[in-house]
């Protein structure tokens, strides 16, 4: 009977709980911080324990490491070397969803010598994005060819029936994450020319993107895409783009809360007492002599150039940013912002999210060139898991399961970029449902 440590009991975690617990030689310690979380996942289930952790309690989370055969993180990204460093010392496997940090790398080699696997970046994106792109690139060389163009695009969103508010975007956990990730640089290939996208201009660049069986959406990049090509292999490839995709206004919108200042992170003391008119007086000037909201959001239109019946202006008006309500208790601008949002952006009860996950690829082989697709479309479960919930943690699940059967041996500190790791996955995950389908044409 393997015994399985799972760190965490987040929005997430539910499909890869009920994964492990059908796994009839497993059993499944859930620790989290919250013990009743972790009771509510487990349901009872006879091969589950819950336990109250705080994982700053070294011994108490050394000891639990050492009673389990493997450890999957899904806590914050900055527990995760401590984990692996006690998973090592333990001579323990492990498993997360998060990037491979440079201190996480820095184990790979110690990982190496003991036979362990510490498999990283196994969710969706990233995950599900290295394995589907990585079947493709492979498959391309394997029949003599060579990709000079790749370009991978990622949204989670309200599926279209779901997509009920002006923003067209909903939140199932705190945006801070979102609008923190709408103040990193970008950087990317083109025609071989690096291409630079600092943090303040992000949303003025972006595509207009047609996904097969999704929809319209705006694409922009999403940070740097260049560490991409020695993971993949791509050594000396012209064209290399990796975006964020959104329903369309979302850019422009986000620019115009960008210029305003609405995404400042500063704590100050002086909102407190302050309504949401205050507030867009404050960061525009002009509008200090409006009378109403309506005078207010005529000012902020001015002062961002834009006409008052612009989108975002229409937005800004429908979130309350000019109305007499009072702020939120919020140490930031941002986190104003964030309980606005989370206030009014959430899922209904039985709304579906989507996430959709699109490839492209260009091909070139001795006697043609090839235009290849690799699109993910998958939704969440009415009353049930999100699509977000099950496309992050049935890969770790589903990973979990392999390296306890000894299905994957591969050591040391990993992505799953290779065909031994990405292959088993995609296939469970396509009798779970969830398939990238691929196409292809001679171009």
């Amino acid at each position: 009977m393997a015994r399985v440590l799972l760190l965490g009991a987040g929005l997430v975690t539910r499909p890869l709980v009920r994964y492990l617990l059908e796994q009839p030689d497993l059993e499944l310690t859930i620790a989290s911080r919250t013990v009743s979380k972790a009771e509510r996942l487990l349901e009872g289930h006879e091969r589950g324990r819950a336990l109250a952790l705080l994982v700053d309690d070294q011994e108490a989370l050394a000891r639990l490491v050492g009673e389990h055969d493997l450890t999957i993180s899904l806590l914050p990204y900055t527990y995760h070397v401590r984990v692996a460093k006690l998973c090592l010392a333990a001579g323990k496997q492990m498993v997360t969803t998060s990037y491979i940090s440079p201190a996480m790398r820095e184990l790979d080699g110690e990982a190496r010598e003991k036979g362990l696997t510490i498999l990283n970046e196994i969710g969706v994106d990233p995950g599900i994005d290295h394995m589907s792109a990585m079947r493709v690139i492979d498959d391309v060389r394997a029949r003599g060819g060579e990709v000079t163009a790749f370009s991978s695009c990622t949204g989670g969103l309200p599926a279209p029936e779901a997509n009920t508010n002006p923003w067209g975007y909903k939140f199932s956990w705190s945006p801070r994450g979102v609008l923190m990730a709408g103040k990193n640089p970008g950087r990317f290939l083109r025609d071989g020319e690096v291409v630079d996208i600092p943090g303040p201009e992000l949303f003025a660049h972006y595509n207009l993107l047609e996904v097969p069986g999704a929809g319209t959406f705006e694409a922009y990049t999403n940070r740097d895409s260049l560490g991409y090509i020695d993971l993949y292999g791509l050594q000396g490839i012209p064209n290399m783009f990796r975006g964020t995709l959104r329903y369309p206004g979302w850019c422009d919108t986000l620019k115009a809360l960008v210029a305003l200042g609405y995404l400042d992170d500063t704590e100050r003391a002086d909102l407190a007492g302050k309504t949401f008119a205050n507030l867009a007086r404050l960061l525009v000037p002009s509008a200090a002599q409006a009378g109403n909201a309506e005078e207010a959001a005529a000012a902020v239109a001015g002062h961002l150039g834009l006409e008052p019946e612009a989108e975002p202006i229409r937005r800004f008006a429908w979130l309350g940013l000019f109305s007499d309500e009072p702020l939120p208790e919020a140490p930031s601008i941002m986190d104003v912002l964030v309980a606005r949002m989370l206030a009014k952006m959430s899922y209904e009860p039985g709304e579906r999210d989507m996430l959709v996950m699109h490839h492209e690829f260009k091909a070139r082989f001795d006697d043609h060139g090839e235009r290849i697709t690799s699109t993910m479309v998958d939704f969440g479960i009415p009353g049930g898991d999100s699509s977000m919930a099950r496309t992050v943690s049935l890969p770790a699940a589903i990973a979990t399961r392999l390296i306890l059967e000894g299905k994957i041996t591969r050591r040391g500190v990993l992505a799953p970029v290779h065909r031994d790791i990405y292959a088993p996955v995609l296939d469970e995950l396509e009798k779970l449902e969830i398939v990238c389908r691929e196409q292809s044409e001679r171009i």
